[in-house]
């Protein structure tokens, strides 16, 4: 181990022209498995692939191998990418490209396994081919980044993820890993690294794109006796999940671009705020920090540099407020979960009062490959106004849902059409939802719109989390829209009126709207009216008058989706119906007479006895009692229920 890690300090880490010996040059084709000994299968152990089911595809290649005595190493990685396609299992023989197998449960594995140690691919689980120098390629088997979903991709941060192991940071170096934070401390001063960062107008992405170096600036020109440096990991969006992904799959990328950033601001302390509940995330990166200190690479006088770092995993609630920075920092300093008043901005007087950096995990992941690429050629990606690329969680009601990373300026019809595959079983495009429960509704008609923070902001749009939910022909955007109020009102903090009270209204219009209520008087309709038409204007209070920027943008999907939408209100309100058939106290259920046998089994399940008839006779449906629930209709093998 010790001899590695004089290898690795010495002639990977410090030297840049990176002229090796033969001996050295070797060990780095071993450690990026550009030459093996040994057959090597990589499964994909991030957590959407043990949801997937993982482990019992693990458990089944070992004894797979053991009852084959077959010598074979296996190694975890991250996620690729394509959590649709999980589980997901690559084989490497020595001399031969890597090759990557889909929907590799644990049935499946001993029929690949035996075709690729006989040199025979089996078509029905093939994914493609990595495209490796100097080994021998597989016969009619695409390459990875030939498939829809990875070419019209552009991976930066999420380069590695899905390929190495998140756990070896040998491995790490031997990709790069921590050159750029070596050259940093070695070559630049703070200075030079906010101006590198700044010419490269890398702009944060965990919301409305903020100059990133423009921030450290600010920061780093703060005297005090003390700078923080704080990652933004909470993510407690419904529907986003990148974060927690790129963190399991590559944590060393997330601490390296953060050693960074402190180095930059003159931090000795870097804070990850992480919801306590990302298990497998806190546990990876709390190996990366040990094995990072093992290293040298992280503690006291890192390299002889003279520059301290420490870092400090605090874990979250998992509160969807204290994804907003100040309220952050009350979190990490053990106070509740609030917002504060701003001025002064936490860039002045942060974390124990101290000026502050706060980044999320994607805009620090960039910072390594500016350091090494240059400010000029991060510039050159992407578009006049945004740089770079971005990372998305695509899902919903989508063919190919996984996490993505294009090069701003892409159009969204590119990533829900060609990334994407289109919408699932062939049902028509309805909307998407950008940027989670502070995101707005974008329909067809402006789909062309590009990645770009601008483009977005002409139209009432943030870039947010970065999640993408795909809605479908079936989606109910009342439904959809009643569910995000429900959200962001359970999630309000409860600091000021407008967001406390504002949402909770909201959330009893909408409530009302998408039932028929029972034995309702005449005041109560015309309550209910009042409320309808109160609606929108409480929605634009919330939004000029609440505290925070997630009280600010907490009605946003109401106003967006009403916008594009309004006929689906009006249906809900004037006619007390549901088109999509999704909100179940508007449901009306009915018995086709011509098709019921009679066979009694609706009439058992009905958990309200809302169904009645006589054996071999046609049933019917009492309209009082029925609530619903549809269990009818998922008992009935004839097809005799219907919706109206």
């Amino acid at each position: 181990m010790e001899s590695n890690i004089q290898f690795l300090k010495e002639k990977v880490l410090l030297n840049e022209t990176l002229s090796f010996s033969k001996e050295d040059e070797e060990r780095i084709k071993i450690l990026k498995l550009e030459k093996t000994i040994k057959p090597i299968i990589f499964v994909g152990a991030s957590s959407c692939g043990y949801v997937a089911g993982v482990q019992k595809t693990m458990d089944t290649i070992k004894q797979y191998l053991t009852e084959k005595q077959i010598s074979a190493e296996i190694i975890k990685v991250g996620c690729i990418g394509l959590c649709a396609l999980e589980p997901i299992m690559d084989v490497q023989l020595p001399g031969m490209t890597r090759v990557s197998f889909k929907y590799m449960n644990a049935e499946n594995v001993a029929e690949v396994l035996d075709g690729v140690f006989n040199n025979t691919i089996e078509s029905d689980h093939i994914l493609g081919q990595y495209r490796q120098k100097n080994l021998q390629k597989w016969e009619n088997v695409n390459f990875i980044d030939e498939i829809d979903y990875f070419a019209g991709q552009k991976r930066i941060v999420t380069e590695h993820n899905g390929i190495i192991d998140p756990e070896d940071i040998e491995t790490f170096i031997a990709y790069g890993g921590y050159r750029a934070f070596i050259k940093t401390i070695y070559h630049y001063t703070s200075n030079d690294v906010c101006r590198i960062i700044e010419k490269s107008e890398l702009r944060g992405r965990g919301g409305s794109g903020y100059p990133c170096g423009k921030k450290w600036k600010i920061t780093h020109d703060n005297a005090a006796d003390q700078h923080y440096l704080v990652c933004n990991a909470n993510e407690s969006d419904p529907g986003a999940f990148m974060e927690k992904s790129i963190i399991e799959s590559n944590p060393h990328k997330l601490l390296e671009g953060m050693a960074i950033a402190a180095y930059a601001i003159g931090a000795g302390k870097a804070f990850i705020y992480i919801r306590a509940d990302n298990k497998l995330a806190i546990e990876r990166f709390k190996k990366a920090i040990d094995d990072a200190k093992a290293f040298g690479l992280l503690g006291e006088n890192i390299f002889d540099s003279g520059f301290n770092l420490e870092f400090i995993i605090k874990k979250g609630p998992g509160a969807f407020v204290c994804g907003e920075e100040t309220a952050m920092l009350n979190s990490i300093e053990g106070k509740r979960g609030m917002p504060r008043y701003r001025p002064p901005y936490p860039t002045e007087r942060g974390l124990f009062g101290k000026p502050t950096v706060i980044n999320n995990v994607e805009t620090l992941c960039n910072v390594p490959a500016i350091i090494i690429n240059g400010p000029v050629w991060f510039n050159s990606i992407g578009t006049t106004t945004s740089k770079g690329t971005k990372v998305f969680t695509l899902s919903g009601k989508i063919k190919m849902n996984g996490i993505i990373e294009v090069e701003m300026g892409t159009t969204f019809e590119d990533i829900i059409f060609k990334i994407g595959g289109n919408v699932k079983n062939n049902k028509q495009f309805k909307a998407i939802q950008l940027g989670g429960p502070a995101g707005i509704c974008l329909v067809r008609e402006n789909l062309n719109i590009t990645i770009d923070y601008e483009e977005l902001n002409k139209i009432g749009a943030i870039m947010g989390s970065g999640s993408i939910i795909v809605m479908d022909e079936e989606t109910c955007i009342v439904d959809i829209t009643k569910f995000y109020i429900n959200f962001i009102q359970h999630e309000s903090c409860g600091k000021c009126i407008p967001c406390r009270e504002g949402t909770q209204r909201m959330l009893e219009i909408l409530e009302k709207i998408t039932k028929i209520p029972k034995d309702e008087a005449s005041h109560q309709t015309l309550e209910r009216f009042k409320g309808v038409m109160q609606l929108e204007s409480i929605a634009e209070v919330i939004k000029d008058t609440s505290l925070c920027g997630l009280g600010k943008t907490a009605a946003n999907t109401f106003l967006s989706s009403l916008k594009w939408f309004r006929d689906e209100y009006e249906e809900h309100i004037f006619d007390r119906k549901c088109k999509a058939g999704v909100c179940k106290e508007l449901r009306a259920f009915f018995i086709d007479v011509d098709k019921c046998t009679g066979c009694n089994a609706c009439m058992r399940k009905c958990p309200e006895n809302a169904i009645i008839g006589t054996v071999k006779y046609p049933h019917f449906i009492v309209e009082s009692k029925c609530t619903g629930c549809g269990i009818c209709v998922e008992t009935c093998k004839f097809s005799a229920i219907f919706i109206k």
